[in-house]
């Protein structure tokens, strides 16, 4: 049989269509599995076929190891049969990250997404090793997450190639917004790539992208379903039209510096999905006035509050 190809490879390991699932809390910031399971098998019903669990919409910086190892493991029960589940597993400290990797496989996980190590700022060799070593510590297939907005140090062309050599390092999810350098890494490594930034996502898919890691899929899970499969059946007029009703929703939900984990927790939990809007410091809950303009852009674009 003929090897597949890399975008199949995704496709097969992380899915198309993702959440970036917020972690719910309890009112007093106790873990909720039982809110967890309830999103994400609403999530899934509605189109969504992978969940990135312990990403930074997430708040993997204030959850526990053992809190992200209980969170994969309650995501695996309630829809791993159904949909991809990616733990993230990154973190700016490579044991680290080498362990929280083999917990995630143990835990289930289906695949892992690791962030460029934040903080340290490290070159590009050591930035290249960082990912070869946490790539060889599992047997799970690795997307790579490239957002120097957050972690100041950006994978650069050279080390994306060299990453791609590695038999496991299959996508990256790109939050760096540039499609003509994203367009290049694509063809010259075969590396396949999701869009990081949901204000792109059309974007990237007409650039190519295999599919999305989205934030506003969260009220939007059908919409960016129909999207990416609108693309795929070269119905680009289709899936514009998407992209423009969903403006006013991707507006309120990516206005905060939170880049969406305060306002998707809230939104889910106004829809009753989970249990309470409860945020980790140093991140707060979302006000009522600010729920208020988040369910108006919902209904401005078309979407059940």
């Amino acid at each position: 049989m003929p090897a597949a190809s890399a975008d199949e490879l995704a496709r097969a390991s992380f899915g198309r269509v993702l959440t970036a699932m917020v972690t719910p809390f309890t009112s007093d910031g106790e873990l909720d599995l039982a809110s967890a399971q309830r999103l994400a098998t609403h999530l899934v019903d509605r189109g969504v076929d992978g969940l990135v669990v312990s990403g930074t919409t997430g708040e993997s910086p204030t959850t526990s190891d053992s809190e992200k190892e209980r969170l994969v493991r309650a995501v695996v029960e309630a829809v791993g049969d159904r949909a991809r589940v990616v733990a993230g597993a990154g973190s700016n400290d490579t044991h680290h990250t080498i362990e929280l990797c083999r917990t995630a496989e143990k835990a289930g996980a289906h695949a892992l997404l690791l962030v460029t190590p934040y903080y340290n700022k490290p070159p590009q060799p050591a930035l290249v090793r960082h990912f070869q070593m946490a790539a060889d510590a599992t047997e799970l297939p690795v997307m790579l997450y490239d957002i120097p907005g957050r972690t100041a140090t950006p994978i650069e062309f050279e080390s994306l190639a060299a990453l791609a050599r590695h038999d496991r390092i299959v996508a990256v999810k790109d939050a760096k917004g540039d499609l003509f350098e994203g367009s290049r890494v694509m063809t010259e490594t075969g590396l396949a790539y999701y869009s990081g930034d949901d204000a792109l996502n059309l974007a990237w898919l007409t650039h190519g992208a295999v599919g999305v890691v989205s934030v506003v899929a969260h009220v939007a899970a059908a919409e960016y379903a129909e999207m990416v499969a609108a693309i795929e059946r070269g119905d680009l007029k289709t899936a514009l039209a998407l992209h423009r009703r969903l403006l006013p929703a991707v507006r309120a939900l990516m206005a905060r510096s939170s880049q969406g984990a305060i306002t998707a927790t809230a939104a889910v939990h106004a829809a009753g999905i989970i249990g309470s809007r409860a945020m980790r410091p140093p991140l707060i809950d979302a006000t009522d006035e600010e729920v208020a303009v988040i369910r108006q852009a919902l209904v401005a674009s078309g979407l059940n509050s």
